[in-house]
């Protein structure tokens, strides 16, 4: 394991205060923050070799070229992908799963197909589904999950059908926490030839993900959710998927030729980059991902497990607790309400304790009502957070508490 402290001085963020209050800072699910190797990096690159990068003969040209490159390989190795033409940067998870339901819809679907989604999807793995819906007429199909918040795959498996063309699945809920069984939906899927796209949002900062072992055909992260810069994350595809897509967007980069008669286009991966890519961002998020590799992804997790048990136990020591979410696979997640407390009034009041959670439909409204809610207060955890901090979200919540 790692030494705490020395991890947070290296995020010098969390030392400061909020209304006179010391910052505890537990909305990691919707961005983390950074250490300073990030963003040092980024103003280094700003100051010496920015420059667009590609086709550039300059010589900052190419070395910003070489830095942008040399992060497509840096996320190459960590999600073990066999090869960077499967490493397509995009301004995060959403883009990749709108990028994916929309060129995967062009060329593999119509009026009446299926695409299999789960209850716990995020807005991003649903909307655009939806979208294509009202244009092309394909149909939505959920899986269903049991009230511990972990889904039913002999449902699942009952769900697919000769229109059955692509299964599009969250591996972590960032409202509930639980870790999907991805290899055994990606096996299922493929048993019936049909291919699988992965939100690997809330899994790729916590856990080790390789694809070659998951086997996933699709899968989307973000960068900023993973200690990296913001407008930046990864598709990862597989080489004989990206290839058969078309083009998501048209434009610089992604082209080889182009006449008034005729566009041909780049292969994977810059086939679906066009446009100047956020070139510090992508040296950012390597940097990103160095230090986590420096941590150990399994120390990471270690610590996040330890500390999600420890706060699941003593938040279960406050009179009226609901917490959402109980699976037996769980990540770095915890939601809850407390009695008849208005989750936003709790998220209110605990900010002018100094504690920032997150609070409302976390952009999960079919989950909201499976669970039969409005929204929650949801206290996501990073590799620098610490049971103090749990003690002290714990004593804040039983202050609100007492107030009502």
């Amino acid at each position: 394991m790692y030494d705490i402290n020395k991890v947070r001085e290296d995020f010098p963020i969390l030392s400061r205060t909020v209304y006179d209050k010391p910052l505890v800072y537990l909305d990691n699910a919707a961005t983390t923050q950074k250490p300073l190797c990030v963003l040092d990096a980024m103003r280094e690159e700003y100051l010496n070799v920015n420059a667009n990068v590609h086709r550039g003969v300059h010589w900052m040209s190419q070395q910003a070229t070489e830095l942008h490159e040399a992060a497509r390989e840096t996320v190459r190795a960590f999600i073990n992908a066999k090869s960077t033409s499967e490493v397509v940067f995009t301004r995060g998870t959403t883009e990749g799963l709108n990028l994916v339901a929309s060129t995967f819809s062009d060329a593999f679907m119509k009026e009446g197909d299926e695409v299999i989604v789960s209850v716990m999807e995020h807005h991003s793995n649903i909307v655009p589904w939806q979208l294509q819906a009202n244009k092309k007429g394909i149909v939505l199909k959920v899986i269903p999950m049991t009230d511990k918040g972990e889904l039913l795959l002999e449902d699942y498996e009952r769900l697919f059908t000769d229109k059955t063309r692509i299964v599009s699945v969250t591996e972590v809920s960032n409202v509930l926490g639980t870790i999907n069984p991805v290899e055994d939906i990606i096996r299922i899927a493929h048993s019936h030839n049909v291919p699988v796209m992965i939100d690997g949002a809330q899994s790729a900062p916590h856990m080790k993900v390789d694809m070659q072992q998951m086997d996933c055909d699709f899968f989307a992260f973000s960068g900023h959710k993973m200690y990296g810069p913001t407008g930046v994350g990864v598709l990862y595809g597989k080489e004989e998927w990206l290839d058969k897509l078309p083009p998501y967007q048209g434009g610089g980069e992604m082209i080889e030729h182009v006449s008034f008669e005729k566009t041909t286009f780049e292969q994977p991966p810059l086939k679906f980059e066009a446009g100047t890519p956020d070139y510090i961002a992508t040296h950012g998020l390597a940097k990103a991902i160095d230090y986590m590799n420096a941590l150990g992804m399994e120390n990471i997790r270690q610590h996040e497990e330890e500390l999600t048990r420890y706060a699941t136990m003593r938040l279960k020591e406050i009179e009226g607790m609901r917490i959402f979410g109980e699976a037996t696979h769980k990540d770095a997640v915890i939601s809850f309400q407390v009695g008849n407390i208005h989750h936003m009034d709790m998220g209110t009041l605990l900010d002018r304790l100094g504690i920032a959670v997150r609070t409302g439909h976390h952009c999960a409204q079919p989950l909201m009502d499976r669970l039969g809610i409005l929204g929650t207060a949801r206290a996501s955890f990073a590799l620098y957070n610490t049971k103090e901090e749990v003690d002290a979200l714990v004593a804040a919540i039983q202050r609100v508490a007492k107030m009502f």
